[in-house]
């Protein structure tokens, strides 16, 4: 039988695992073009979850652990893979929900509502993906707890099932066959398990990989200390860092005493200077210790927090309600848009949207994020569009989280966004309203300027690292060297005798000269067919968002 502290590490060890292997997931994806990558998308899923188990004692049931997991994975889903992964475990809740232990029925039911919960969420599932990776883990769980009632044993056979299938994920999905690799959200559910299952025969925690403590630099320093942030043995955590002087001893010196003194000593330095952590009863001891090895810098100043006061605040906040509850609704519609980029945003305020959310390619926001959006709008029914693929499935979670009615339009680019909004009519009822806004939206053909950010092979074309790509309607185009004339090529292919405007978003790595000279050089050679738009979108990624209509 598996008890609620041991879920509770099993779950808080994968959230760490996943996100020291979150890279080698994210290079998996076989479409070049930089996104919100499956491996980052599942990390920051479900480390929401584990920032949150952290706070719960040994006396929890399993039940207990798997309704926090399944909340605050919800609410922390980000991008597709995420969202699977968050619905995976909510059917995992409602599976142990009410008991205190699981033994082997109890895991391999609730794997298997997981999974129906997954699949019911996706429109039109595909073979060779994390579902099926995760349908067939569930059936040998099923298939495993009819000969055995130890629940390590059954785990371990969810594992390797879960392995072979994700091995034969090429065979299902061409894509993945043609780029040599297996599916990303595949593999990543493949480590989450094993992560698991480690714990679940006896293993520890595992460890934040932190970079070798000879380096000195910020991320490296706080990598390590971060491994110790739950640890509450002594009060104060202390932090510093000190210039050397001319006779500073080794600082190894330093790391001894602080060691007499607490724990969690962390000690690093370089030709210059010294950064030290410690959690200490003895604050000043530290830092006057310290001045034997140089001399105190200004930025940044020592820091000394008290750890248990920050824990209690901690704890209170996570028994206080979620969410807050939605504002007073004044009228009857809303709008809550996603996009990144200073031009962008103001584009959609400008068409009346009442709240836009940051995000986009690279940094797909969270179901969370989008729900608390959604109750700051002072309306009774909130139209939310995500503008890009990825965003899509997050938007529609937040529906079930809200008293608000809620309507996720399926906008998938920025162009298609604005479209939409553009086709709102406030004397209309909302039924004709969402089919005029998707009928526009459905109505514009977007094209994108980007850049690789891997080596690949799409449709025959042989794509390497930093090569421009043209993607017309999501769909490569072909490649080019120069960013300008990548533009001007995919106009010409896009427009139509019947095309009206064009509108060229320029982002924030395009100087307004060379989006200038673009649209000049359009208008000479085009401009008698449609009306060319320049506006600054200050996007990140994307070079050009092109809007034909």
């Amino acid at each position: 039988m598996i008890n609620g502290s041991e879920l509770r590490d099993a779950v808080i060890s994968a959230g760490i695992t996943i996100a020291n292997r979150k890279q080698e997931v994210d290079e998996l994806n076989v479409y070049p073009v930089p996104d919100g990558d499956t491996g980052t998308n599942m990390s920051m899923t479900i480390g929401n979850a584990a920032g949150e188990l952290r706070l719960m004692d040994g006396s929890v049931t399993v039940s207990e652990v798997s309704s926090v997991t399944a909340a605050a994975m919800l609410r922390g889903a980000r991008g597709n893979s995420g969202v699977i992964l968050s619905l995976l475990f909510r059917g995992i809740s409602r599976g142990l929900s009410g008991h205190e232990k699981a033994g082997c029925q109890e895991l391999a039911n609730s794997l298997e509502l997981g999974v129906d919960a997954a699949y019911k969420a996706v429109m039109k599932p595909a073979e060779g993906t994390i579902l099926t990776v995760a349908r067939a883990a569930a059936a040998k769980a099923q298939e495993t707890a009819l000969s055995t009632n130890d629940t390590n044993i059954l785990w371990r056979e969810v594992c390797d099932e879960a392995e072979r299938v994700l091995k034969r994920t090429p065979e299902m999905l061409p894509a993945l066959k043609k780029a040599g690799v297996v599916d990303a959200g595949g593999m990543g559910l493949v480590i989450i398990l094993r992560a698991m299952a480690d714990v679940f025969g006896g293993g520890e925690i595992a460890k934040p990989i932190a970079a070798a403590e000879s380096r000195a630099d910020e991320d490296s320093f706080r990598s390590a200390v971060g491994e110790y942030d739950d640890d509450i043995r002594f009060t104060y955590c202390t932090e510093f860092m000190v210039q050397k002087c001319e006779a500073c001893p080794d600082p190894f010196k330093l790391r001894a005493y602080l060691e007499t003194i607490g724990d969690c000593v962390v000690v690093v330095d370089d030709e210059k200077i010294i950064k030290a952590h410690v959690h200490t009863d003895s604050p000043g001891l530290a830092l006057q210790k310290a001045l034997e090895f140089g001399c105190f810098v200004n930025d940044p100043k020592p820091k000394i927090e008290n750890m248990r006061i920050q824990h209690e605040n901690k704890v209170r906040e996570a028994k206080a309600p979620d969410e807050a509850p939605p504002v007073a609704a004044v009228r009857e519609y809303g709008f809550v848009a996603v996009g990144a980029g200073h031009g962008i945003e103001a584009m959609f305020r400008d068409l009346g949207a009442d709240v836009v959310v940051r995000g986009g390619q690279t940094m797909n926001p969270s179901t969370e994020d989008i729900l608390r959006a959604v109750n700051s709008v002072p309306a009774e029914t909130v139209f939310v569009l995500p503008n890009n693929k990825n965003i899509i499935m997050a938007a529609e979670q937040a529906v079930h989280l809200t008293s608000r009615r809620v309507c996720v339009l399926q906008t998938r680019t920025i162009p298609q966004g604005i479209s939409a909004m553009l086709a709102f009519d406030e004397f209309s009822g909302f039924a004709d309203n969402r089919i005029a806004m998707t009928k526009a939206a459905e109505a514009v053909a977007t094209g994108l300027v980007t850049f690789a950010a891997r080596d690949s092979e799409i449709d025959g074309h042989s794509i390497k690292e930093g090569e421009i790509l043209a993607l017309d309607n999501g769909k490569l185009a072909f490649t080019d060297k120069d960013i300008t004339h990548a533009a001007f090529r995919l106009v010409r292919k896009m427009t139509k005798s019947s095309t009206t405007y064009v509108t060229l978003i320029y982002g924030a790595d395009v100087t307004q000269e060379d989006a200038e000279a673009l649209q000049t050089h359009l208008t000479s050679k085009l401009g008698d067919k449609f009306e060319i738009t320049l506006v600054n979108g200050g996007q990140p990624v994307y070079y050009y968002i092109i809007s034909v209509e």
